[in-house]
């Protein structure tokens, strides 16, 4: 079992639950608007800026395990569109729920079908420490789930001209005059043909054209 590192109460992500005193059943609601840590989202996509305000509303309720944490995390994300490239917000609303096992919990009771499967379980699970959590972890992984892997500014959004860059939706009449590749090679063509033409008559000898009219 992997319990938490040493949590700081001050740390705003970090909740004291000697309140509920390990009576199960024992419940607590509350709110909290917290600053947003560093990289919370998709890097490089989308998420919530550092340091703007996150609002938590949550309920702990204290079962024979540990505390079982339910709540929503409500921040605004910004990104940028995958498909105009230009800047965009969203309001984001991530649901979550997380049990916090006591370090001492009985785990005998419990069905282990497979010992593999069980210490894995183990790796997994998150704990109490003197009776405080981190809800950083629960938080992250909440935020990246209801964000959306391909942000757009709005769902037609027509993107970029593919052939100069341009806006589309600044310009729904931009086109770009399509040329008929079987015609392409004739124009190049007959266009060496006259270059041709222009080069003969510039380098023809001075007179000649008088004695053929003589």
């Amino acid at each position: 079992m992997a319990l938490n590192a040493r949590l700081d109460h001050r740390n705003p992500l970090v909740f004291d639950t000697h309140e509920l005193g390990r009576r199960p059943g024992a419940l607590r609601r509350l709110t909290r608007t917290v600053d947003a840590p560093k990289d919370l989202g998709i890097q490089g996509v989308i998420g919530v800026p550092e340091g703007t305000p996150v609002e938590l509303e949550l309920r702990l309720e204290s079962v024979m395990e540990g505390v079982l944490v339910t709540g929503t995390g409500r921040a605004v994300a910004k990104g940028e569109c995958v498909r105009c490239l230009e800047p965009l917000e969203l309001e984001l609303e991530a649901d979550f729920q997380e049990m916090f096992s006591y370090p001492d919990a009985d785990d005998r009771g419990r069905h282990h079908a497979d010992a593999g499967d069980d210490a894995e379980d183990d790796e997994d699970r998150l704990f109490l420490e003197d009776s405080m959590f981190d809800l950083e972890p629960v938080l992250r992984d909440a935020v990246v789930l209801a964000l959306p892997m391909q942000p757009v500014c709005q769902d037609d959004c027509p993107g970029l001209c593919s052939q100069c860059g341009a806006r589309l939706a600044d310009d729904p009449d931009h086109h770009h005059d399509a040329v008929d590749i079987r015609w392409a090679a004739l124009q190049g063509l007959a266009g060496t043909m006259r270059d041709g033409e222009k080069d003969d008559k510039s380098g023809a000898e001075p007179g000649v054209d008088e004695k053929q009219e003589k």
